[in-house]
């Protein structure tokens, strides 16, 4: 495989587990930004993230980050050595406090000056505005502080590529908010792969996403191309239509239905959400029953 210039280069990518094929022949590239990942549970969205993070090995296919061949042990260290990972489960030691579990990651990057690694941690821990809490134990923290610890943690080193697994899971809307300025202010200049269930943090933050199902991409592109998925099959009634494929009652007392409306429906404006909602369930009719 020719190196690609983008960030992220993956062809064909193909990862088993036992009998289970989890990637089936994924291809994409990344480039700066923020690039949503979306899916259903057992998509394989873990497993992708895992491999990119050189957590999990590739099977199949070809796949580069940041110019390095990760199946290889010196480019699986240049890869780590230029990446941020926050995956789901951070494996927060509850009595670290903020400040000594950052620091521990950064002894985990090399990063063997004891000064100049103290003035890295204290500079992630005020980008995620916990300048105050460094002393604090993890076990005294509140959710989402405790993702603003795991999130400075995977921005040590200042890394160029940003995996972000469900990093909103769990928080408030405050905090989302909160989190979501994070997050569009590290896209600029580097490379960030958010993956969530959150299909409204994907609207409102990513310049593209890409849509994984059973191993494979079913969607790639910009957000508005995902809503154009349900132009013309969104529709609002006083009762729920029992031939939509999903339907609930709004806050203003209507039904919003998403499917195939009968004539003279009055037609809705399409939403991310609903565009994801009709391609999974395209896909699910056109697949085989395993």
């Amino acid at each position: 495989m020719t190196v690609s210039t983008a960030a992220v280069a993956v062809r064909d990518l193909t990862v088993d587990y036992r009998s289970v094929r989890a990637l089936a022949g994924v291809t994409f590239q990344l480039d700066p930004g923020v690039t949503g990942l979306l899916g259903p549970n057992g998509a394989g969205k873990t497993t992708l993230l895992r491999t990119l993070a050189t957590a999990a090995p590739p099977g199949g296919g070809d796949l580069h980050v940041l110019g390095h061949d990760p199946r290889t042990p010196q480019g699986r260290l240049a890869v780590r050595r230029s990446l941020g990972y926050l995956p789901q489960d951070p494996g927060f030691h509850p009595s670290f406090t903020a400040f000594e579990f950052v620091d521990y990651v950064a002894i985990l990057k090399e990063m063997t000056d004891r000064a100049a690694r103290h003035r890295e941690v204290q500079r992630v821990l005020d980008a995620v505005g916990l300048p105050e809490r460094r002393g604090k134990k993890i076990k005294q923290l509140s959710g989402g502080m405790r993702q603003r610890v795991a999130l400075a943690a995977a921005l040590v080193g200042d890394p160029q590529f940003l995996i972000l697994d469900e990093p909103t899971v769990g928080l408030d809307p405050e905090q989302r908010l909160h989190f979501r300025e994070l997050i569009a202010d590290l896209g600029a200049g580097r490379t960030v792969l958010l993956s969530t269930h959150q299909t409204e943090d994907v609207a409102a933050l990513c310049h593209r996403v890409i849509v994984l199902d059973h191993g494979t991409v079913k969607f790639d592109g910009e957000p508005p191309a995902l809503a154009a998925v349900a132009a013309d099959r969104v529709w609002a009634s006083t009762a729920r239509d029992p031939r939509a494929l999903a339907g609930w009652r709004t806050g203003a007392g209507t039904v919003r239905n998403i499917g195939t409306p009968p004539p003279g429906a009055p037609l809705l404006e399409p939403t991310l959400e609903d565009g994801y909602l009709l391609l999974l369930d395209a896909t699910a009719q056109r697949e085989p029953t395993r």
